[in-house]
């Protein structure tokens, strides 16, 4: 298991053109992928966890990768988060 916190960058938070990419992209690994932020718990593999989460710029997220490709996951999804999700 892999925790990692991480702080989101994108000025107007995770809406949908930025839960929609991440979301993507975790569905591209067999590996459990969960998040924590503020006090929700979400599949980072369904857009609507993660826009129900309402994570804002500025707000840490915690993931959580469970399986066999999770540092694969891990590495591909925190780099991605941190270079802006594409914004």
């Amino acid at each position: 298991m892999i925790r990692q916190v991480v702080t989101i960058k994108n000025p107007t938070g995770l809406h949908l053109s930025p839960a929609g990419l991440l979301c993507k992209t975790a569905m591209q690994f067999e590996c459990k992928i969960t998040f924590q932020a503020k006090n929700s718990t979400g599949n980072a593999k369904s857009v609507l966890s993660i826009l129900g989460a309402c994570v804002k710029s500025g707000d840490e997220v915690e993931f959580i990768f469970e399986g066999e490709d999770e540092e694969a996951a891990a590495r591909e999804i925190i780099e991605m988060i941190e270079s802006g999700l594409g914004e």
